[in-house]
């Protein structure tokens, strides 16, 4: 070796500028003092400043290797195709939730089978067709003769260009377009919409099964809130009236019989009054008496069991059940309803939603507070206090909701 000078690879001297010795090993990445000992910070920055040719050519060796490597792994990554939540769930086959095209048949779907899926019905003729679960909307188009019962629907029932149908169904919102002759017994959380139609009847859901309960939960409706009979016609007629309501006295089953068919003998269906998971209101009907009676239940642990019993109390004593209601509460409303009685109850409207409850008939007031003190003993509820004031509790209540549920 040469004073002032360095082998390379090729076993030929380098000159470094100051006599500075460096070792290339051609083993190593790194540069090394002679002995193979690591640089000082002050000779690496000289190495690094007046870097030997072999330097240069592995460092760039190495930046693009580690360059095409980067380049190499995002196009494998674009190549990849992107996984999203939607793609791991379960495929839907929508002939599950349709009936199309059917002619003098009995079909439906068990408890369970819909499980909050939208459902179609079109062009069925003589069809028997019974949704034994809860939907999220369901359309029927174009049927004729036919007996359809809908399971709770967590939002709209649309009939359109349907005739002669009886049909049975639970929902948030019901509309009829271009429809006749459609005899329905309904259980409506908001106002009834007809539009171009004829003559359609209506009376309240009367149904019982034993899951029937938790479908109108997964639903979100509750069975207080039930606008049947407070119908709104879009085109009216002058001279003519587009709807009516069904007799009183209507049996359900006369409309839309429990299957017979083997397939749904394991639902265990009633259509007695008394069973039906949506207390029988007579809505818009004549009263038959001047006097009515408000009773306002509070959130418990019992409170729905609490205004079943007491309306089948009143109802057994021959009293009418007019209308519910299940609704939110803040303290102003509670003062405007309940006025000089308000502080009692201002505790309890934090529990949750109240239920409210019209009865009529000639005693109906001292008939609710005997039936409550005698039942209901030491369970907290407005009761109206007098005939003369009873009528104005009512007003008050259901105007107040009304409002609140834009009804």
């Amino acid at each position: 070796m040469r004073k002032g000078g360095v082998l390379g690879l090729a076993g030929k001297p380098r000159l470094r500028a100051a006599g500075k010795l460096c070792w290339a090993d051609g083993r190593t990445a790194g540069l090394r003092h002679p002995g193979f000992t690591t640089h000082s910070s002050k000779c690496l920055t000289e190495c690094v400043d007046q870097q030997h040719p072999l330097d240069r050519t592995m460092g760039c060796f190495f930046s693009k290797r580690r360059k095409a490597e980067k380049e190499s792994q995002a196009e494998s990554e674009d190549e990849r195709p992107r996984q999203y939540s939607w793609d791991h769930r379960e495929k839907v086959d929508l002939k599950d939730y349709m009936f199309s095209g059917l002619k003098d048949e009995t079909v439906g779907r068990l408890p369970g089978k819909v499980a909050g899926q939208q459902f179609l019905i079109q062009d069925c003729e003589n069809c028997n067709i019974y949704i034994f679960d809860h939907s999220a909307t369901v359309t029927i188009d174009d049927c004729t003769n036919c007996v359809i019962f809908l399971g709770p629907v967590k939002t709209s029932v649309f009939f359109r260009n349907c005739r002669d149908c009886r049909c049975l169904l639970a929902c948030q919102q019901f509309r009829v377009r271009d429809c006749r002759k459609l005899e329905v017994f309904l259980c409506c959380a908001t106002q009834p919409i007809i539009e171009s139609s004829t003559n359609i009847k209506f009376g309240c859901f009367q149904w019982y099964y034993p899951e029937l309960a938790f479908q109108f939960k997964d639903a979100g409706l509750s069975i207080f809130n039930n606008t049947w009979s407070n119908v709104h016609d879009f085109t009216p007629v002058a001279g003519e009236l587009n709807w009516s309501l069904l007799p009183e006295n209507a049996m359900v089953q006369d409309f839309v019989p429990v299957p017979t068919t083997e397939e749904f003998k394991a639902v265990r269906i009633s259509t007695e009054a008394s069973r039906s998971i949506v207390p029988i209101s007579r809505g818009q009907r004549q009263k038959n008496s001047d006097e009515s009676c408000l009773v306002v239940l509070f959130a418990g642990d019992y409170t729905i069991a609490n205004a079943r019993k007491l309306i089948d109390e009143m109802v057994g004593k021959g009293f009418s059940l007019v209308q519910t209601k299940e609704v939110s509460m803040k303290p102003e409303d509670a003062q405007r309803v309940f006025q000089e009685k308000a502080s009692d109850f201002l505790p309890l409207l934090n529990k949750g939603p109240v239920i409210a409850l019209e009865f009529n008939g000639d005693g109906a007031v001292e008939g609710c507070q005997y039936i409550i003190n005698e039942t209901f003993n030491g369970t907290k509820m407005f009761v109206s206090e007098k005939k003369d004031t009873a009528c104005g509790d009512v007003d008050s209540f259901y105007n107040f909701a009304d409002i609140q549920m834009g009804v």
